[in-house]
């Protein structure tokens, strides 16, 4: 199911020199706030909580997941490359499966690892408050790059579908409409994150079995709908 150099080609895709850079932005605000918010405000867990989740897991993990999950596929549809792929023997759930993996792997590294250095920075870990903003981190990486992965196979305009998602129905609607919150993948990611640190620091709209099991559903069925995409993209391109 996972095949070397198809993981190559597209680790090579998304991190080249102005990807990465893109990549790397984020990351380095956050860091830079970071060491700002510890020099004036100092250790205090609420504010360490407050950066992490209104800064890392609200804004920074959903579009990092954007330009990983539409960069593993959406480039090669729309220059046509992809065609190339194609002619290989490797079967199409594999190609889908293999840049899913690279997807997360990217998503994960450039956000779930800031935001543990973030956490450490500002409060040194206090109520396990950044291994909590971490692992949600990595959580929703998870399904972030499943369903922008997706978008990659369904539209060209994919990068911006993704940026409206992640912060029109992430950020606006999932702070002020109370229903949207629990078809939010922010939500589910922290709900892990509640129960890593038992407290009331780190709260969820969503309960953990329903976050559970919502994040395997949606991520398999995008995961599933983008290999019927790419099949379908085939036998088109083969007509």
């Amino acid at each position: 199911m996972y095949d070397p150099t198809v993981a190559r080609l597209t680790y090579r895709g998304l991190l080249g020199r102005r990807r990465a850079l893109i990549l790397g932005a984020l990351p380095v605000l956050l860091i830079v706030i970071s060491v700002a918010v510890r020099f004036f405000a100092g250790t205090d867990d609420q504010v360490a909580a407050d950066v992490l989740g209104g800064f890392a897991l609200a804004t920074m993990v959903p579009i990092i997941g954007v330009i990983a999950g539409t960069g593993a596929i959406g480039p090669e549809i729309d220059d046509g490359s992809v065609v190339y792929l194609l002619s290989k023997p490797v079967k199409r759930p594999t190609i889908i499966f293999t840049k899913l993996i690279v997807a997360i792997a990217v998503t994960m590294v450039f956000s779930a690892v800031p935001t543990m250095v973030a956490g450490l920075i500002l409060n040194g870990n206090g109520q396990q408050v950044a291994v909590a903003y971490t692992v949600a981190a990595l959580v929703a990486s998870i399904a972030y790059a499943a369903i922008f992965l997706l978008l990659g196979t369904v539209t060209r305009h994919a990068v911006v579908f993704g940026l409206v998602y992640a912060l029109v129905w992430e950020a606006l609607f999932g702070s002020l409409v109370s229903g949207a919150r629990t078809l939010s993948v922010q939500q589910w990611a922290l709900s892990v994150a509640h129960e890593v640190t038992g407290g009331d620091l780190v709260t969820s709209d969503v309960s953990l079995p329903v976050a559970a099991v919502l994040l395997v559903v949606v991520t398999a069925a995008a995961t599933w709908y983008a290999g019927q995409r790419l099949r379908s993209l085939t036998l088109a391109g083969e007509e």
